[in-house]
Formats: C-alpha cells, sequence, structure tokens
C-alpha cells in the first residue's frame, strides 16, 4: 500500500507532466467535504431542496427524468433541483466534468463504483439473513469489497492526470484515509480472520436423511480415483448431472447446524469473526460514501449528453459571468426535444441567441408551430443547466448567472380557482414582478392570449415596461408585434418560414423585425381560414 505523502508525489509530478496544476486555484488544499461543492460554498449543508415550479414549463422535468433514469438506486434528482449561485462553483463542476470525460479517470470510477454497488449488495439483511454466521459472514465479504475499492481507487487516481480541484482534493483525502492506521489495521484485521474461516476444512457424510460434521483428515480423495478408474469407458461428450447452484436467499436449516458444528470444532475464528462484526458496523467512511453518490450526478449526466454527442450534436462549458448582462449561444437546441427527435431518427434545428449592451429582452414572434416556444425553453434550460456546472447544448456559451428563474406559460383553466384565463395570467404575472429582481431570468410564453387585441398590447406594454425597469433578463414568446419595439432593451426574434412556400416552416428564428402576420395568422387560423383550410375545404 502507497504511503499518502507519495500518491500525493505521484500525483503532482504527473500533473507537471501534462500542464495543468499551474492552471489551477488552490482548491484541492483543504480538507476534502464534497465533489459537488467546494469549500467556500456552503451551499452543501442546505435542506435538501423541491423541485422548481418552473420545471414543467420549461421540459426539465422531462430531461431530469430521462437523465437519471438508470440511476434510480443514488437517487440523484434533489441535485438538479438545486442552481448554484457563485460562478466559483461552476467551475469546480465543470473542471470535475472535464476530469471525468478523461477514460482513464471515468474507468476508475466506474470500477469503484461498481464495487461500491457490489458492497451494498453484499451487505447482510435482517429479513435475508437472520442466521447469526451467515450474517457476519456476509458483513465481513461487503467490508472486503469495500475496502479493496478503496485502496483500488486511491492508488488508481494517484496514477491518474487529475486537473480538477475537486478531483485532487478527494484523492488527497483517499490516500490519507486508506493509509491511515484505523484504515490498514481494519483492512489487516478482515485479511486475518478472512484467511482463518478459509482454512477450515471438514468432512460431510451424508446417510439418508443424516448429515455427520468431522474434521478433515489427510485422506485420499476417492472421487479422483473413481474417475480415473472409469475414464476408460468415456464415449463422446457425456449429460452432465451435477447440481447448478441457485441463487438463494440464506441459508436453510441445515447448512445452519453444519455450522454450529464447524464453530464447535474451530471456536477462535468464529469467535473473531462474530467480535469483529459487532466492533465495525460503521465501518462504511461517510465521505466515501458522500463520494460514491454525489460523482453519479457527473457520470450520469455525460452518459446522458454522450448518447446526442454520438450523432453529432454540440454540447459546450458556458462561461459565466455575474456582472455583465450579455449573453449568447451559437448552435443551441431544446435537450428535451433533441431526445425525442433522436428516438425517431428525426433531425433537429440549431438556433442561436445573443443579447449585447443595453439588450435584456428577447421578443419572440411569428407564425404558429415555428419552433418560438421550444426557442424560449432552450434559452431557459441552457441557463439552468449551466448553472448546476453541466456542459449545455451549443458549440460556445456566455451566460449571466442568475439568482431565480420564472416561468408564465398558457395554463388551462381551472374551476376550483374561480378565475378566468385572463385573472390567472393577470395574478401570475403580477406574482413575477413581486418576487423578481435585476438578477432574476424570466421566460414568458403568450401571455394575454385570451383578451382582445387593444387589452393585449395594453397590458403586454405595461408588463414589458415593468421587466425592463427592472433590467432583468426575459424572453417573451407573444403574437404582438409592437413589444419588440417598445424600447432599446427590447430584441426581435422571428420564427422563418421557407419563402418558397410560407406553409413551409423552417424552425429557425432569425434577428430581424417582426413582420406583423404572427397575429394576422394567428387569427387565421383560429377561425379556419388559412390556406391550408381554405384549400381542404375546396377540394372537399
Amino acid at each position: 500500500m502507497m504511503p499518502a505523502d507519495q500518491h500525493s508525489n505521484v500525483r503532482r509530478d504527473s500533473q507537471r507532466r501534462n500542464g495543468c496544476l499551474h492552471e489551477l486555484t488552490d482548491g484541492g488544499a483543504g480538507e476534502f467535504r464534497s465533489i459537488l461543492f467546494p469549500e467556500t460554498d456552503e451551499s452543501a449543508s442546505q435542506p435538501v431542496p423541491s423541485e422548481p415550479v418552473f420545471f414543467h414549463d420549461l421540459n426539465l422535468d422531462q430531461v431530469v427524468a430521462s437523465i437519471t433514469a438508470a440511476w434510480r438506486e443514488y437517487d440523484l434528482t434533489p441535485f438538479f433541483w438545486l442552481p448554484l449561485q457563485q460562478v466559483d462553483t461552476i467551475i469546480y463542476r465543470q473542471e470535475i466534468m472535464r476530469d471525468l470525460e478523461s477514460p482513464p479517470v471515468a474507468g476508475a470510477i466506474s470500477a469503484f463504483s461498481r464495487d461500491m454497488r457490489q458492497m451494498r449488495k453484499t451487505l447482510p439483511q435482517a429479513e435475508k439473513y437472520y442466521f447469526a454466521y451467515e450474517r457476519e459472514r456476509q458483513f465481513l465479504s461487503a467490508m472486503q469489497v469495500y475496502l479493496r475499492a478503496v485502496t483500488t481507487l486511491a492508488r488508481e487516481l494517484a496514477d491518474i492526470e487529475l486537473c480538477s480541484a475537486g478531483m485532487r482534493s478527494f484523492a488527497d483525502y483517499l490516500s490519507t484515509y486508506v493509509a491511515s492506521s484505523q484504515f490498514m489495521t481494519l483492512a489487516s484485521h478482515a485479511e486475518v480472520i478472512d484467511s482463518a474461516l478459509c482454512s477450515i476444512r471438514y468432512y460431510l457424510y451424508i446417510h439418508g436423511s443424516s448429515v455427520t460434521v468431522r474434521l478433515y483428515e489427510d485422506d485420499r480423495d476417492y472421487s479422483e480415483a473413481v474417475e480415473t478408474t472409469f475414464q476408460k469407458f468415456r464415449q463422446g461428450v457425456v449429460k452432465d448431472y451435477y447440481v447448478k447452484d441457485r441463487e438463494m436467499t440464506g441459508m436453510n436449516h441445515v447448512q445452519e447446524q453444519i455450522l454450529v458444528r464447524l464453530a464447535c470444532y474451530f471456536p477462535e475464528p468464529f469467535e473473531a469473526l462474530v467480535s469483529f462484526a459487532n466492533q465495525n458496523t460503521d465501518f462504511l467512511d461517510q465521505k466515501t460514501s458522500r463520494f460514491d453518490r454525489e460523482i453519479q450526478f457527473y457520470i450520469a449526466y455525460l452518459a446522458h449528453i454522450r448518447k446526442l454527442q454520438d450523432v453529432g450534436l454540440p454540447f459546450c462549458y458556458p462561461r459565466f459571468d455575474d456582472v455583465s448582462k450579455e449573453t449568447e449561444a451559437s448552435n443551441a437546441f431544446d435537450l428535451a426535444l433533441a431526445e425525442k427527435l433522436l428516438a425517431n431518427n428525426t433531425s433537429l434545428v440549431l438556433n442561436d441567441f445573443s443579447l449585447k449592451g443595453a439588450e435584456r429582452i428577447i421578443v419572440i414572434s411569428g407564425p404558429n408551430h415555428g419552433g418560438k416556444t421550444t426557442y424560449a425553453r432552450m434559452i431557459g434550460q441552457i441557463h439552468y443547466l449551466g448553472a448546476l456546472g453541466c456542459p449545455v447544448p451549443g458549440t460556445r456559451a456566455r451566460l449571466f448567472l442568475f439568482d431565480r428563474l420564472f416561468t408564465h406559460f398558457e395554463r388551462q383553466e381551472r374551476i376550483e380557482t374561480l378565475r378566468g384565463k385572463l385573472q390567472d395570467d393577470l395574478v401570475r404575472v403580477h406574482t413575477i414582478l413581486e418576487q423578481a429582481t435585476p438578477r432574476s431570468l424570466v421566460i414568458m410564453n403568450e401571455i394575454f392570449s385570451s383578451t382582445m387585441l387593444q387589452d393585449a398590447v395594453f397590458l403586454g406594454r405595461e408588463v414589458i415596461t415593468r421587466l425592463s425597469a427592472l433590467d432583468l433578463l426575459c424572453v417573451c414568446v407573444t403574437f404582438l408585434d409592437e413589444l419588440s419595439v417598445l424600447n432599446e432593451k427590447t430584441v426581435s426574434m422571428v420564427a422563418t418560414v421557407d419563402p418558397d412556400n410560407h406553409a413551409v416552416r423552417t424552425y429557425r428564428l432569425e434577428r430581424k423585425p417582426a413582420d406583423g402576420l404572427a397575429y394576422a395568422l394567428a387569427i387565421a387560423e383560429k377561425h379556419h381560414v388559412t390556406y391550408q383550410w381554405l384549400t381542404r375545404r375546396i377540394s372537399s
């Protein structure tokens, strides 16, 4: 077993050879606490959050469900409910993500996780292993899996180029842990007891329903003599009559009685086993166990986006700023939609967005079913997933670190609220205006669509004016072209159509003045007098 200081020296020498040590702050020098949060971030001590109210509007509930589907045993979903509030913590996670993209690091963590799953599976459960000796032997086996997993990971991380402060901090902690006298004593005692139990040899005499346990004597193995004698009569391949072991949950009463007899013949190893199990019930190191769960957050996300990367969709690590509100992304897309289209083997249209200078509000207009809502969701998803420290869809992204995210999407009327759609819109918008700050992000989709045009324009102007006064970032999907030219903070984005056939949507959104057709098209579609509807009527 390599001493702790030798682990650290090997790691630092390797990092210097690869030129990554000088690029990092001294984030790995402190005591390791969490692979999700550095020491300077107190978010790790916050209570378990609940699902954000905007998750459904942005389809983030679908995204997170898909990401965590294969990792249910780790309960990763709450990790996706807590966006980060510090740029340094986002960088901390991004560096860990980059480390895990390295095959050696990913391989080491994967093997460790596999062993830890085996350890948890092996740990005795009262309902399965009620017989004491069996339960304690299972406990010893589980501990040995754990000891091997931790020792192997410490050794492998010492030999790998780790560029993230988080992984370096954990590797330093782990190397110190496995070199500690407590860990080495535990490993030594477990090995001694296991060797003593494995060295026990005995006879079983089975006659009818009687089983006799006797001490082993160095007699000849007659089964070999019988096989040798009858070998000359073998003709070709014969049927195998050996009884295969069946997976069982606990010993039967005969096996239990055999163990009782063996404990009488060999009291020392069995007494040592019982004493060892009773004294080390809390053998699992809490920080290592926490790492095993938290590291799956990164692994699950990287595994999810790898499916999309394999078909050519781009992902990047966004650059965050908590001062400048200039934001942009290139070749971005809706992550939930991408997975659906991938399943159907359908291509995906990529889009860009940007806000520069005094620009704060993106006003999206254009024909229905042209990708406007998807575009708004895409911007919300990218900001949120980026604020988790994750790679986001796109080839390049620069984002503002928001404090809160609000959404306002159309809702069906609910009779229990005793409110109509317009009143419900007003109540929900009022709540956003009360709670939003200059650092918030607001995504609004088709507000005030249930009222008359003149009222919708008036209300829309009032809302956008107040949001503009807060100087927050906003995305607004609307059929009201007037909102796109309200002031210098608004930017007009239009869902385009095929110039040769206006009925064909391109799903591309371009920065250009609203063309004035969005509301007309909405009214025409509502009353079934669009080109498609008229053509259908004429042909019938």
